[in-house]
């Protein structure tokens, strides 16, 4: 097995907040085999000098559509699923080259695009996929606009792509364990109303206390969990009564609620570049009037959030929830958050919080021996400016996955 020894360079680890002098980083195969503070000795190996450079983790998205071609989410429902395929390919190709090692995918992608990746036919990041998203008939991932009249039958469910609607107990299990049974990582709920959904107000609830619960059930006896789609106060208390780990977007919650998600030990994942993204680009790449309409109120309360998370010691997730030519946009997430958090709290969001919530704790986001060697070397210092993460990926110049080189430019 390789041996590669990264020296010369500052380290940040994923898990602190400052940037480590001194240390050198030997990685074996497919994993790290040490980090120390004294020079490493590894005849044979391959060896790096950094120049001063950062060393850091691999970047994790924790909210990504693979598979959104377009804004508009009844257009992309009637596409081909083998052009949709095609669109994320390049979509997850250019994650990677911003230093995005690995991605959870919040609803369309599925075992097949996470073989393609394993397989090598796509460069791209890790994938953790949902496979699609549970919805209720007119919540967020009922794409069917309002003149349509025509009836779902859950045994139509496979001709959707990004979501299955599922009304009652019986169902939502059903729809679970397909999810599961085809290797989902996680299972997606629609908690509340949407921004991309035609019939459903913001502050809209969707599914009840028992098929939440039930949702739920089937995750845990998988040893996962769920993510739900939330933005009201009512709508995260709800999920995080009933067992919800990760509650997606929150930009309209308040001080109670995020205590109660502190307490509780809940996750919650702001995507608020994809807010900016919409009500810049939205309008000339398809975004329906309605969306846009609904955007404005979910918009305005972002950064507020980030104020109460933060107060509250809610562990926030990073995740950026772009569409389409937006997912261009994906790094400007790290410099909205800046905002209000710090750098360091943004770049442990983007590593080591969001590798606890996807249930790989100590295997990725880090720097430490036995996790996986997912590294990136960036010009730059990102404790003291996140835009060297920005300019897809131009001043990251190594990006290495599971001990490989994706990426080497000059070193």
């Amino acid at each position: 097995m390789g041996q590669v020894l990264f020296r010369n360079g500052r380290l940040f680890d994923g898990q602190g907040s400052q940037l480590l002098e001194g240390h050198e980083v030997l990685t074996e195969g497919s994993v790290i085999k040490e980090v120390s503070d004294r020079p490493i000795t590894a005849e044979g190996a391959e060896v790096l000098d950094l120049g001063g450079r950062t060393l850091m983790p691999g970047l994790i998205d924790a909210h990504f559509h693979a598979m959104a071609a377009d804004p508009d989410f009844a257009k992309m429902e009637a596409m081909p699923r083998s052009l949709l395929a095609q669109h994320a390919r390049h979509l997850l190709e250019a994650a990677l080259a911003r230093g995005f090692t690995s991605l959870r995918d919040a609803g369309g992608a599925d075992y097949g695009l996470a073989l393609a990746i394993k397989a090598g036919l796509i460069k791209g990041p890790r994938l953790f996929y949902s496979g699609r998203a549970l919805t209720q008939t007119g919540g967020h991932a009922d794409f069917r606009s309002l003149e349509d009249h025509s009836a779902f039958c859950f045994c139509g469910q496979g001709s959707h792509v990004f979501g299955v609607i599922a009304d009652g107990v019986p169902a939502v299990r059903q729809a679970a364990r397909e999810e599961l049974r085809k290797g989902a990582t996680q299972i997606k709920i629609m908690a509340s109303g949407g921004v991309a959904s035609p019939s459903d107000p913001i502050w809209n609830l969707q599914y009840s206390e028992e098929e939440i619960r039930a949702i739920v059930w089937e995750a845990a006896s998988w040893r996962t969990y769920v993510m739900a789609h939330a933005y009201t106060p009512e709508a995260i208390s709800r999920c995080v009564q009933f067992g919800v780990r990760s509650i997606e977007h929150a930009n309209l919650i308040d001080e109670p609620t995020a205590a109660l998600c502190a307490a509780e030990g809940a996750y919650v994942v702001p995507t608020l570049v994809t807010y900016d993204a919409l009500h810049r680009f939205g309008p000339e790449l398809g975004l329906p009037a309605v969306s846009q309409e609904k955007l404005k109120e979910v918009r305005a309360a972002g950064l507020t959030s980030l104020e109460i998370l933060r107060s509250a010691g809610v562990r926030m997730g990073f995740g950026t929830d772009l569409l389409g030519a937006m997912q261009a946009h994906q790094s400007e997430e790290f410099t909205i958050r800046a905002e209000v958090l710090s750098p360091a709290e943004v770049l442990r969001s983007a590593t080591s919080v969001n590798a606890a919530m996807m249930n790989a704790e100590g295997e990725l986001g880090v720097v430490a021996p036995g996790a996986l060697a997912d590294l990136l070397v960036v010009d730059g210092d990102p404790l003291s400016d996140l835009g060297v993460l920005g300019d897809q990926g131009a001043r990251i110049p190594v990006i290495m996955k599971d001990g490989g080189f994706v990426k080497r430019d000059g070193l």
